[in-house]
């Protein structure tokens, strides 16, 4: 056999050491008995770390670790209890970023003015628009109020920001008929109640279901979902999770599906098991394609004709952050279907909001 190169290198010295080596084979093979003779150590596992779901990690590290350091020995555990307010104390501050947007304008608006003259209504004037209100909603706004300065009927900054804030919220409550119908003025014979989720893609209708069916259905009532969305891959499969989570039966049919064939199954579905809320959704569609929005028009012909005066309720679905888009989106879902709510999402963010005041100004 021919020896290799670390071999042959240090084939001198394994000839220098043999001698040694065999002088200590006889105690080395007692060693070797003695720890033969040891019974193996059980190893013991630490116990497999519990696995958290992406709300739990929360406001964490993104290894899914506490972002403070671990208790010491003696110092008090924060309680989950406590963690639990302390996570809704940090979803509360996200969305008061919006309502504390528009709020922070008027403030910056009025900061080092002694007066309310020109400059500060125009200076006004653009933190409305920049809120997304709208520029005739904003101008009426700014007209009302210079009107009042001339008057003399405005003559500090405090009442300058109630009249904004007055004529905010009239816009408002103009509206307040057309919004969701409270149980008791649904009528009993009302059964099942028709709720339509309609938008453009990727708004959050589908997180919006899942949040309207948890609250109806902790309010007592039997709700069922129809999974009309048959174009969008794995939609279904999302939904699916919300009905699972919610624990509500859920109507569907494989990819490709006539919408509209899919609504007419779950009607029935939902007038067989005497469901009282049944809650549809819709596939997300560009409101400037005519060709899906006459397909939404057909899904509300034929919950018309099943049950008296469906659709119920047609909620419009309006990410935040689209700005002045979103009104453009109400005025061509409005021509198709009978909007009777908005549901304004991703208010968490950088949004501000205001476009719900210029969509109540401007549809009503």
């Amino acid at each position: 056999q021919k020896d290799g190169f670390f071999q042959k290198l240090f084939k001198g010295q394994q000839t220098e050491t043999s001698t040694t080596q065999e002088s200590s084979t006889t105690p080395t093979l007692q060693v070797l008995e003695t720890i033969t003779s040891i019974e193996p150590t059980p190893i013991v596992r630490a116990p497999e770390q519990e696995k958290k779901s992406f709300w739990q990690r929360w406001g964490r590290g993104q290894d899914g670790k506490e972002s403070e350091p671990p208790s010491a020995p003696g110092q008090k555990v924060v309680s989950e209890e406590s963690e639990k307010q302390s996570r809704f104390q940090r979803w509360k501050a996200s969305l008061n970023r919006t309502s504390e947007n528009l709020m922070s304008r008027l403030e910056d608006v009025v900061r080092g003015k002694k007066t309310i003259d020109a400059e500060v209504l125009d200076s006004l004037e653009e933190a409305l628009i920049g809120a997304d209100i709208g520029v005739q909603t904003t101008l009426e706004i700014i007209e009302n109020a210079r009107k009042k300065v001339d008057r003399k009927e405005i003559n500090n900054f405090d009442e300058l920001k109630r009249i904004v804030k007055d004529n905010l919220l009239d816009i408002l409550r103009a509206t307040k008929t057309r919004g969701i119908k409270s149980e008791t003025e649904v009528g009993d014979d009302v059964r099942p109640y028709v709720m339509m989720i309609v938008g453009v893609n990727g708004v959050g209708k589908t997180t919006t279901i899942g949040k309207l069916t948890s609250r109806i259905k902790a309010e007592g009532n039997e709700v069922l979902i129809c999974a009309a969305d048959t174009f969008r891959a794995a939609a279904s499969d999302q939904l699916a999770i919300w009905a699972e989570r919610t624990g509500v039966p859920l109507i569907q049919q494989k990819k490709g599906t006539d919408p509209a064939a899919v609504l007419f199954d779950s009607l029935a579905a939902a007038k067989s098991r005497n469901a009282d809320v049944l809650i549809v959704d819709t596939a997300g569609r560009l409101h400037n394609k005519s060709n899906l929005m006459s397909e939404l028009e057909k899904m509300k012909r034929v919950a018309a004709r099943e049950v008296s005066g469906a659709p119920h309720e047609v909620l419009l679905v309006v990410d935040a952050v689209t700005g002045q888009n979103g009104l453009e989106q109400a005025r061509q879902f409005t021509k198709t279907v009978p909007v009777t709510g908005i549901v304004l999402t991703k208010l968490d963010g950088t949004a501000k909001g205001g476009i719900v005041v210029a969509i109540a100004k401007d549809l009503g």
